[in-house]
């Protein structure tokens, strides 16, 4: 039985006693002869008394103790760990089972062992939610990193993610929380009506447009969009309604810049074989017709079909020269050799154009050696061709200067001329391929393609620079820096 109980009943033994022994004293006290002796009333008070006293502090001891145990309990329960009570309950230790402090006990037990599976549930959840946390960011890095504009557009037409490209391009800041509806943008008319179209389509809907976009510095450029709807995923969301749009765009300009050149390229391409092919197929006509019997004129139409084939000829070989540098497989044969004797080999080359249009040809050669390692065909084309372009535009009885000289570790040879010159907005696109000044297109004939092929030459295949300081009517100079022989590793 429990202590508490046994101190219940000693305290109701204890006044039981005490009421026995009060009425024993009274009936003493009130009976003839027991009363009238003192040392008898003492006795019955004293024994009264003990009756009283002993039973009760008995009680009180007991009661004493229990509260010390149950407070002992409870402050190791409040010291020990909840996985402790959870192994101590399988075990089956504890109090007794009718005790307070076993019910408790057993109650924190109880919400021990819910806490240890809620752990053991939750471990896993944290995992995977780290996990979630770190593949998110990722994702945000790479989105804010993506190299063209991407925005996502909410439902109300709200830009409300957007990475940097994006908002450069529409002077927006979507992490300021500066929100941005498109219906306010003044970028792109087209664009607007193509994602407010799209918001209104079902789910899954994609569209692809390409579209010209004034950026915020007032250039123009191109950008090929492609924009998705995606689906809602609010709860008991449906096909129908506004939905948001997903918007990637990516920079076209470079692709649409080459497509021109190169639609203008086959157009020139086109256009300069045509003119010689026109004219040889013009004059075998003419060579086959019975009638002309003419020896002299049969000469005559010989030498106009074989000039025109050279000029087909050099034509093709400055396209395949050109081809060739540019895709990297030109095949380079360098070599240390004098500038100033490779100079000169090349005045005898053109002397001949110059004197039949009567123009001064004079050399001005640095007295020095002048060492470059170069390849002498195609550095001896460029002056060439540099030389030839001078001769061209210079009218009769003009200068066609070469100079050569030395700068630290570079050479340097000019090519200057008392020609035509050439205009600021000319100079910056004389050196395109098939660009021809319009001014200057009926002085003499061209593909175009010298200067382009001697730039290449140049800079391409010896890491030099072609230069060209021009005035009008007052003629150009065309500078060639090259490393010096003794500079190139």
């Amino acid at each position: 039985m429990n202590q508490r109980y046994d101190s219940l009943i000693l305290a109701t033994g204890a006044f039981v006693l005490a009421g026995a022994g009060l009425v024993a004293w009274t009936a003493g006290w009130w009976l003839p002869g027991v009363g009238e002796s003192s040392l008898v009333r003492g006795a019955l008070v004293l024994a009264a008394l003990a009756a009283v006293g002993i039973p009760a502090g008995w009680a009180h001891v007991l009661f004493v103790r229990q509260l010390q145990a149950e407070r002992r309990a409870l402050e190791r329960m409040c010291n020990v760990n909840y996985r402790e009570l959870c192994e101590e309950n399988q075990a089956g230790a504890g109090e007794p089972s009718d005790s307070v402090v076993a019910r408790v006990r057993a109650a924190l037990t109880s919400l021990a062992c819910q806490l240890r599976e809620s752990e053991d549930v939750r471990a896993p959840l944290e995992l995977r939610a780290r996990r979630g946390v770190v593949e998110q960011e990722r994702l945000q890095a790479m989105l804010l990193s993506w190299p063209d504009p991407a925005m996502v557009i909410d439902e109300l037409g709200q830009v409300v993610w957007a990475n940097a490209h994006a908002e450069k391009l529409f002077e927006f800041d979507v992490a300021a929380n500066v929100r941005c509806r498109i219906a306010q943008w003044q970028a792109c008319d087209p664009l607007l009506d193509l994602l407010t179209e799209l918001q209104r389509r079902p789910a899954g809907t994609a569209r692809t447009a390409d579209f010209e976009i004034t950026d915020p510095s007032g250039a123009k450029r191109s950008y090929r969009v492609t924009a998705r709807n995606h689906a809602a995923t609010s709860p008991g969301a449906t096909d129908s309604g506004l939905r948001g749009v997903v918007a990637v765009m990516q920079d076209i300009s470079s692709q649409r810049e080459i497509g021109r050149r190169h639609a203008e390229f086959v157009s020139a391409v086109s256009h300069e074989m045509k003119t010689p092919l026109s004219g040889i197929k013009a004059y075998v006509e003419l060579l086959a017709d019975p009638d002309v019997t003419d020896e002299k004129l049969r000469e005559e139409f010989l030498a106009v079909i074989n000039s025109q084939a050279d000029r087909l000829q050099r034509l093709i070989d400055n396209l395949l020269n050109l081809a060739r540098i540019e895709s990297g497989v030109v095949k380079v044969h360098k070599e240390s050799a004098s500038l100033n004797e490779l100079l000169k080999d090349v005045l005898d080359v053109v002397r001949p154009a110059a004197e039949q249009k009567r123009i001064e040809l004079r050399a001005d050669l640095s007295p020095m050696y002048l060492g470059a390692l170069v390849d002498r065909d195609q550095i001896s084309q460029a002056a060439i061709n540099l030389l030839s372009n001078a001769i061209k535009y210079t009218p009769e009885g003009g200068t066609v200067t070469l100079r050569s000289r030395i700068l630290d570790d570079r050479v340097q040879f000019d090519v200057e001329d008392t020609g035509v010159g050439i205009s600021a907005e000319d100079c910056t696109r004389v050196f395109q391929k098939f660009y021809r000044v319009k001014s200057h297109s009926d002085m003499a004939p061209g593909t175009g393609l010298g200067l382009a092929l001697a730039k290449s030459i140049v800079e391409e295949v010896h890491g030099g620079s072609l230069t060209l300081k021009s005035e009008v009517g007052r003629g150009s100079t065309f500078s060639v820096t090259l490393a010096a022989a003794g500079a190139m590793r």
